[in-house]
């Protein structure tokens, strides 16, 4: 997994659509869903941090790109 495409396809397979409009609410709940995942043992450790991994790395990104439009 490495891309922000991979973990939306790894929470489709969960049943889990996340699409607020707002993309840094979007991460966080993403975020937030593969947290309640994998409390209920419901996915790999290491699927997990990869997973939470690459969102905050989007979310750092996202912000720094609201940033320079400000």
């Amino acid at each position: 997994m490495k891309t922000m495409w991979d973990v939306q396809q790894l929470l489709k397979r969960y049943g889990v659509f996340v699409y607020v409009g707002d993309r840094l609410a979007d991460l966080e709940l993403m975020e937030a869903e593969l947290r309640d995942l994998y409390q209920s043992q419901l996915m790999e450790g290491q699927e997990f941090q990869q997973a939470v991994l690459i969102l905050r790395r989007e979310r750092r990104m996202e912000k720094e790109k609201q940033a320079r439009r400000s």
